[in-house]
């Protein structure tokens, strides 16, 4: 049976060896042709073919939970789950997610695309099914790479603890973002990259099953010697004494090991981790040759971008300031690291998926005098802001926090959207937040942030295009850049990459006679005393941001302009609170009025 043949996951039990090799190859024919297409994550999905194949044959979904940490590793589930006519669409605007989703089946348990989640999701969904009396079997297929999180090892000590009975899948491929960060998977590569190990193995199992055994102990008697070899060559005492039995490893591109192995697990009473050894990239050349490009986003680090700035500003600073060091959590890549770390490599730390960590490390390295340059999507930082409010701010430690894909983002959706880091810094006291409009602007900012060293910093920006403007547009230190000086009626402030859009307002509301005066406000906490000052002399001020627009920076000019100028008539234009979908940045922000024509009809309404 083929791909276009497969009606639900059903119809794989019917299959014999060849035609599923056959449907494992036009799996990832199929991932590769739509990921070319679409962008999106291919690495992870042509490494877990085979492993999903084996599960969607031993377990029954959705009456069996199967649940993966992170949805990247999702495509083959979704194809194998009745949505390959849907799959052109994937990422796309109103199309299918690039993650697991409730709406779009009832195969897609969780949408889970921050890691190291899935095993405390497991022990939940397990206590409730033990508490209500509900059947089937819990799932989890988590990543090594999601092992390095913390929160993955506290739902796998409740697991132990609670001893329900869930199946837990680790598919050890060496990779999380990056090469994986952390002693237990220091262990884990030194199985998979021992050929010896893994020829004996099977050299004395094939000598097991020779064994001159006879009647019905034959087949309990190799299952037996196979679990015994299989313990003489792996330690299980890290994941046994936390009370969470221990099979593998085992091949994770052999359809019938991994059922065997799955079987077997299901079998036990309580927790078990199945350990099955992949190749991210696996079946298309040019995936397992660069490990950078091809194994997670098939974007990067785009030339002109902001994150481009970001990268040549820090190894400047590196090459006359010693103390600058740099920390991310398994992503140097697309954070912009990778440079930086070619150069410095005893200066770049990457600590797995371990946001909290990082954070609260950086604090340490920042006590010890060190400029730690914390490294982050957006969207992850809000994992730390326990850790940024009080183990970075509340002690006044310089540590400068670099926050890419800072507001709307675009294909990755609603668990991508930077759309909280304004709301939750500005909220830390003594934080300062500064938001780039132009890619000469970052690189100002960021040595403008080194130059601070009594309290954090955090630099914000887009996953858009960055502008390139002259040394005379950009600012300096924590101070607004006015850019148009209007005729008092209306002020629009734009914080970071929303001031092309309070431009563009300002061109289209002048060709109907009104004359608008623009800020670049650069620094959206704490506030410019002297924007506020000229704010406060217009009729209306509308503010623009590409976060949510409740508690961010036009709240905070709301605030100060009603003390200052309570007569003003103030409106806080952002990105509505919600969790908002997959689209071009760009088309959502103007779905949410945050374009030039948007903001130029709010300013008429205010003024009508």
């Amino acid at each position: 049976m083929r791909l276009d043949a497969l009606r639900s996951p059903a119809d794989l039990r019917t299959l014999g060896p060849e035609e599923l090799r056959l449907l494992a190859d036009d799996l990832r024919r199929r991932i590769v042709d739509t990921v070319g297409r679409t962008g999106g994550h291919l690495g992870s999905n042509l490494g877990a073919v085979e492993l999903t194949i084996a599960l969607h044959r031993v377990f029954e979904s959705p009456r069996d939970a199967i649940l993966w940490d992170t949805g990247h590793q999702t495509y083959v589930h979704k194809l194998l789950t009745g949505r390959d006519a849907d799959f052109d669409g994937l990422r796309q605007p109103g199309g299918m997610s690039g993650y697991p989703s409730r709406a779009e089946s009832s195969h897609d348990w969780i949408e889970n695309s921050h890691a190291s989640t899935v095993l405390s999701y497991a022990h939940g969904l397990a206590t409730a099914r033990a508490a209500t009396g509900q059947p089937g079997r819990v799932v989890a297929v988590i990543g090594d790479g999601s092992m390095t999180g913390g929160m993955a090892f506290e739902g796998l000590n409740n697991l132990g603890h609670g001893g329900h009975r869930v199946t837990i899948v680790l598919n050890d491929n060496g990779r999380s973002y990056a090469p994986t960060v952390g002693r237990l998977s220091e262990s884990l590569i030194r199985i998979r990259s021992n050929p010896t190990f893994m020829r004996r193995q099977r050299h004395l199992e094939d000598l097991a099953e020779r064994l001159p055994w006879v009647g019905e102990l034959v087949e309990r008697g190799i299952s037996a010697t196979k679990a015994a070899l299989r313990e003489m060559f792996e330690p299980t005492a890290f994941f046994e004494a936390l009370g969470v039995h221990y099979l593998g490893p085992f091949d994770g591109h052999d359809v019938a090991e991994v059922e065997d192995a799955l079987t077997n697990a299901a079998e036990f009473d309580g927790p078990v981790v199945v350990h099955v050894l992949t190749q991210k990239g696996r079946g298309h050349a040019p995936a397992e040759q660069d490990p950078i490009k091809h194994m997670h986003d098939t974007g990067g680090v785009k030339p002109g971008s902001y994150t481009e700035a970001f990268t040549e500003s820090l190894v400047k600073a590196a090459e006359s300031r010693p103390e600058v060091v740099a920390i991310t959590a398994a992503m140097p890549d697309s954070t912009g690291l990778l440079p930086f770390r070619d150069r410095f490599p005893d200066r770049c730390f990457d600590v797995g998926i371990a946001e909290q960590h990082a954070v609260t490390a950086a604090a340490g390295m920042a006590m010890g005098g060190l400029r730690p340059v914390v490294a982050l999507y957006a969207t992850f930082l809000s994992r730390a802001f326990d850790q940024a409010n009080l183990d970075v701010g509340l002690h006044g430690l310089p540590v400068v926090f670099c926050l890419d894909r800072a507001g709307i983002t675009g294909d990755d959706g609603a668990s991508h959207h930077g759309v909280m880091d304004m709301v939750l810094l500005s909220k830390v006291p003594g934080m300062v937040v500064l938001a780039p409009s132009s890619y000469q602007e970052l690189q100002q900012m960021f040595e403008d942030a080194l130059a601070i060293d009594d309290r954090p910093v955090a630099i914000r920006w887009a996953k858009t295009a960055a502008p390139h403007v002259g040394w005379d547009e950009v600012g300096r230190g924590l101070e607004a850049r006015r850019v148009r000086t209007g005729d008092g009626s209306v002020c629009l402030l734009g914080a970071g990459k929303m001031l092309a859009a309070a431009v563009a307002a300002a061109e289209e509301l002048a060709a109907d006679g009104i004359d608008a005066t623009v800020w670049d406000p650069r620094c959206v906490r704490p506030l410019d005393a002297a924007m506020l000052d000229d704010a406060g002399w217009h009729r209306v001020v509308v503010t623009v941001e590409d976060g949510f627009r409740e508690g961010g920076f036009g709240a905070g000019v709301l605030d100060a302009l009603s003390q200052r100028a309570p007569d003003v008539r103030v409106s806080v234009l952002g990105v509505p609170v919600a969790h908002h979908a997959h689209g071009p940045a760009d088309e959502l922000l103007a779905s949410f009025g945050l374009d030039g024509a948007g903001v130029a009809a709010s300013v008429r309404d205010l003024l009508a």
